[in-house]
């Protein structure tokens, strides 16, 4: 018997606790996951073979490893903004971050309270669940990395971005089309910004897995360990101005713990930083940033250890390219705001030809098209977006994705850097409940962005 839609939208905005584990034991556990793995390729390839790790991990701050209490649409909504700019799809036109909807059914409460995976979403088809680890371990990975950095830069606005998508600007190879490869890289980044001050810069790695811990222990299955071991290397292959400065955020989601889902977090501190750019000219993030090519191979030189220096492949941004590097992070997030509101060929004037700008030069085929054609309004904002219509369990439910329309128009401008000093304006007059009159779960970002859900008439 099918759940009736009103129910299921009543379930998205209920909030829930979730787990987060974040110990010394889990950095030994993952510490000797990566000892396992080296072995591992060591007899499989006949040679020892050195994979750089990131060095230092170590276990959340006391206040920061607490249980995380949301709704399953906040979750659903953080993996959609990240999604924007994802080249999983490539539907173009049609918003990458509607691929969040399929989960509308998949979270709810377990036996102990906490959030776990229903009925339905524990029986996902098999193919399908590699896809469902990886985004909904993203979902639960990037709300708690989001939630840490907040509690570090408070009074700072926060914003997440697809690393693949700000890596081509420098890194793309364009023949036969932009690509990084099999380059080893974190999967996404966060920058904690406020205008007229320094940004800071985290790196951010985040997986799933579905499988079980042994019952006999009830502790964190090895899956985790070796996802944290894996997402230390990816983490090893960014770094800002020189090796081992950058923060990193590592997230291993077990979507079938026996508790309910957990998330087990590791950090690695850093200062990130990026300079403060000014307000106008050329090196604002209002200006199309010049074309750079910042080395890659032996880029990143690691201190002498035991009298002896050594160097790894990298993405590496090299001091003096900071700057430009913070100006296609602005600008690259601008993309994906517009993306969000369902904006079409706006978006391109944000993106480098290595970044997919014909993408979004081009006009979408049939039934792809989403664009900024609707308009809903909460409490006293305003929001400009675009709208997907489903059928749930046989009834039509229509999502919202939108911007409030100062921050949409001063970006279609191509006003970064006003839109920037807007969005910190507007933060305290946003509202922020978990739903809206007529509406059923709504989703506000304190970026100016909402989506919600409601049952049509």
């Amino acid at each position: 018997m099918s759940v009736p839609a009103e129910r299921i939208l009543a379930l998205l905005r209920r909030r829930f606790p979730v787990r987060v584990n974040s110990t010394a034991s889990l950095v030994m556990d993952t510490d000797k996951a990566a000892t396992a793995i080296a072995r591992k390729r060591a007899r499989e390839r006949g040679e020892e073979e050195r994979v750089p790790r990131k060095p230092g991990l170590e276990p959340l701050s006391t206040d920061e490893r607490n249980d995380l209490t949301t709704t399953p649409w906040w979750l659903l909504g953080v993996f959609a903004r990240a999604a924007t700019l994802a080249r999983h799809g490539r539907g173009r036109g049609l918003a990458e971050h509607w691929q969040a909807l399929k989960y509308c059914q998949a979270l709810g409460a377990g036996a102990s309270g906490y959030l776990a995976l229903t009925e339905e979403g524990q029986n996902p088809e098999l193919s399908y669940r590699a896809m469902q680890a990886r985004e909904l371990g993203r979902a639960l990975g990037l709300a708690i990395a989001e939630r840490t950095v907040r509690a570090r830069f408070p009074d700072h606005l926060v914003s997440t971005v697809d690393a693949e998508a700000v890596l081509l600007a420098g890194f793309g190879r364009s023949d036969p089309r932009p690509s990084l490869g099999a380059r080893p890289r974190p999967d996404f980044f966060i920058e904690a910004w406020k205008p007229g001050e320094p940004s800071r810069l985290f790196v951010v790695t985040t997986n799933g897995n579905h499988q079980k811990a042994p019952k006999r222990t009830g502790k964190t299955d090895r899956s985790a360990f070796k996802q944290l071991a894996r997402a230390s290397e990816r983490a090893e292959h960014f770094h800002l101005a020189e090796w081992n400065t950058t923060p990193c955020l590592l997230m291993s989601t077990e979507l079938l713990a026996k508790e309910g889902i957990t998330i087990n977090a590791l950090q690695a501190p850093g200062q990130g930083l990026l300079p403060q750019r000014p307000a106008t000219g050329s090196d604002s993030a209002d200006t199309v940033p010049s074309k750079r090519n910042p080395p890659y191979v032996n880029s990143v030189r690691v201190p002498a250890l035991a009298g002896k220096e050594s160097f790894h492949d990298g993405f590496l941004i090299p001091r003096k390219d900071r700057a430009w590097f913070g100006q296609v992070l602005a600008r690259t997030g601008a993309a994906g705001q517009l993306a969000f509101a369902g904006a079409g060929t706006e978006i391109a004037q944000y993106l480098t030809s290595d970044q997919g700008r014909k993408q979004y030069e081009q006009r979408t085929f049939a039934g792809s098209s989403s664009v900024r054609d609707t308009d809903h309004r909460f409490g006293t904002t305003h929001f400009f977006g675009t709208d997907q219509v489903f059928r749930l369990n046989g009834i039509r439910v229509e999502a919202f994705s939108g911007l409030a329309e100062d921050l949409y128009q001063l970006l279609i401008g191509g006003k970064v850097e006003a839109y920037r000093r807007r969005a910190y304006d507007l933060r305290p007059t946003l509202p922020s409940d978990a739903t809206a009159p007529g509406w059923g779960p709504v989703s506000f970002g304190e970026d100016g962005t909402v989506m919600a859900l409601r049952v049509l008439p």
